[in-house]
């Protein structure tokens, strides 16, 4: 059985994890809070977001959360590929 590169996974989903990040700052830049609250609102089936957006971040911490956002998707993908691995490994 072939393994998957723990490295390669989480470097794969970090990205693609940074891609909605910017997604939302776009979303956030073209519709405003209230086109942004209406599209999240009806991905959460209803979930009202529109009490704790805030459409104001400064660029430092979005810098940050572009950083966090980077390191939990890359830890869930390396922890895939890892937990897969493992399995294969011991069948």
């Amino acid at each position: 059985m072939k393994t998957i590169h723990a490295g390669k996974l989480g470097r794969a989903f970090g990205l693609v994890a940074i891609l909605f990040y910017f997604g939302c700052i776009l979303l956030l830049a073209i519709a405003g809070s209230d086109g942004t609250a209406f599209f999240f609102n009806t991905l959460l089936h209803g979930l009202d977001v529109s009490s704790i957006m805030r459409p104001d971040v400064p660029w430092w911490e979005a810098l940050i959360g572009i950083a966090e956002t980077y390191l939990l998707a890359w830890i869930a993908g390396a922890g895939i590929a890892s937990i897969y691995n493992y399995s294969v490994k011991n069948q």
